[in-house]
């Protein structure tokens, strides 16, 4: 970040707490938008619900002050995808930042391309690309390849909902919408496109349009983010309320709440957040063994 853009300390704003939906421009990595946002906003306590790739775009939610406790439930949720899938040419990372591996041609028609769609939607196991981030041994899968291993990864149970396609431009490129599971690999599911139709194929764009709740339409650029760095936070209740169930406490409730005491079973599993007579966001709970048990305790004890 050039230092003329960097704030001063008079002019950086006072830290907050909750989400930030940011629209990530091509070419950043997930860590970029991490470490320009927290020069933004003032504070070292960022984080992100989910990487994305360098080449993808789109919807990167992050969290802020203590609205980072809510990353790892924010990561679980479902997210939906706008992508161009190229038939024809396999690659080494399975997308379009990849060495080409083969190139065949391609005869692929309507109906067996929507018969090998099909067979990719519902649950299905998939096996992630050996350049993913998924972690062997406590090391990530592309640094093992980047040094020369020969990675095979297990395949993964998730869930693909809507594999879509919205247009096909020629023969080779295909515009699709994916909704899916958390843990499914966009690039890998184009790759078992191309092989359930025997002509490879590989990622050429990616865009997230929505992880949970959150979508576009709440997202901000990093030049948005610059301008007005606290006008894009959503506070944390807000980001609790729009994610979550919301239960309401009386006031001796609340007390119990703020030091971590259990609450009685409403039948909800959760994870839900609850929140005090006036209003304020107290806890996320979810309900086992008999309890509804804090997750995260936001309010002050």
């Amino acid at each position: 970040m050039p230092s003329s853009e960097r704030p001063t300390a008079a002019e950086r704003p006072a830290a907050v707490d909750g989400l930030v939906v940011v629209d990530k421009p091509a070419g950043w990595t997930s860590h970029d938008v991490v470490a320009r946002s927290r020069r933004l906003l003032g504070t070292r306590r960022i984080g992100h619900a989910g990487t994305l790739d360098p080449m993808a775009t789109g919807v990167l939610v992050l969290g802020v002050g203590r609205g980072t406790r809510l990353l790892g439930r924010l990561a679980l949720t479902a997210k939906v995808y706008e992508a161009t899938i190229r038939l024809g040419r396999t690659t080494t990372t399975d997308d379009a930042e990849g060495d080409p591996v083969a190139d065949r041609p391609v005869d692929v028609g309507a109906g067996p391309l929507a018969a090998a769609m099909a067979e990719l939607t519902g649950e299905i196991d998939q096996v992630p690309s050996s350049v993913s981030a998924v972690k062997v041994a406590g090391v990530r899968a592309y640094d093992r390849v980047r040094a020369g291993e020969e990675v095979t990864l297990a395949p993964r149970r998730i869930t693909v909902s809507r594999f879509e396609l919205l247009a096909r431009r020629g023969e080779t490129d295909l515009d699709v919408v994916v909704a899916c599971s958390s843990g499914t690999y966009i690039r890998a599911l184009a790759r078992d496109l191309g092989a359930a139709l025997g002509c490879g194929a590989h990622l050429t764009a990616l865009r997230r349009t929505e992880v949970g709740p959150f979508g576009l339409a709440e997202a901000v650029t990093l030049d948005a983010l610059a301008e007005a760095a606290n006008a894009a936070v959503v506070p944390l209740g807000a980001a609790v309320a729009a994610t979550f169930p919301r239960r309401d406490v009386d006031g001796e409730q609340a007390r119990d709440v703020a030091y971590g005491r259990r609450l009685p079973m409403l039948g909800s599993p959760g994870p839900y957040g609850v929140f005090g007579p006036d209003g304020a966001l107290l806890a996320l709970f979810e309900e086992r063994d008999g309890a509804a048990r804090p997750i995260v305790v936001f309010a002050p004890a």
